[in-house]
């Protein structure tokens, strides 16, 4: 399932280029400050150990590798994924004392990764910035081990219709703040298209069901603003 607004030649990857060096800043005044514990939460809900094998991708600047690692008190192998090299430079710069991180360029559609490598694939608001979703999860299917579990943080369809209508008038709003913070409105346009745009709960399910994932199910979270999707490969 192809995306339109992010097959626009050169679109995310200028996005990306223009607010890498605030990006922590963008999540915190889009999310009002709550990416942190939804991401808190997504780290709770894997219940990760010693030794489970993570691949993040779409990983931004670190935050769920970072959270990772400091759950498990311990070094352990995470691979951190992300499309634009800037942002894997603004990570690397934020996770320097952590060990054990492989950082690698590259698209969520095509991972030069082996196959049945991981114990857990995340990616935090990064699936709906995808090209192509079913290649997406397909490659994420293949990329974890039998038994491995996929997660999904993302921002999903809010089933409150107050709630709905208190956070389409704030996201008039964030592209204006954007050009105060970043001086360019642009991509938080984008930003704001794109989460308008994106498939619902249910039919990310779908997806992921036709793409091998088994025993998938999604977690609401602050009234459907976000939601957390989980499938096992099986």
């Amino acid at each position: 399932m192809q995306q339109y607004l992010q097959n626009k030649k050169g679109l995310v990857e200028s996005v990306f280029d223009q607010v890498y060096d605030r990006y922590d800043l963008m999540n915190d005044f889009m999310s009002l400050g709550v990416h942190r514990l939804w991401k808190k939460h997504l780290i709770s809900m894997m219940n990760p150990s010693l030794n489970h094998k993570l691949i993040d991708v779409a990983c931004g600047t670190g935050d769920i590798a970072k959270l990772f690692l400091n759950y498990i008190k311990k070094d352990t192998q995470v691979t951190c994924v992300d499309p634009n090299k800037k942002m894997i430079q603004k990570a690397r710069e934020k996770l320097v004392k952590f060990k054990n991180l492989n950082w690698v360029i590259a698209p969520a559609e095509k991972l030069p990764v082996s196959e049945s490598l991981f114990d857990f694939y995340t990616i935090s608001f990064g699936l709906r910035n995808t090209k192509d979703l079913d290649k997406t999860l397909s490659e994420a299917f293949r990329v974890l081990k039998p038994g491995g579990r996929y997660l999904c943080l993302e921002f999903s369809k809010i089933q409150n219709t107050n709630l709905d209508l208190f956070y389409k008038n704030y996201s008039k709003l964030i592209p204006s703040i954007g050009k105060i913070i970043a001086g360019d409105s642009e991509p938080y346009k984008y930003l704001v298209k794109s989460i308008e745009n994106f498939i619902n709960q249910d039919e990310l399910i779908n997806l992921m069901e036709k793409n091998g994932f088994k025993k998938c199910k999604y977690r609401n979270l602050s009234g459907g603003i976000v939601s957390i999707h989980s499938g096992w490969k099986i």
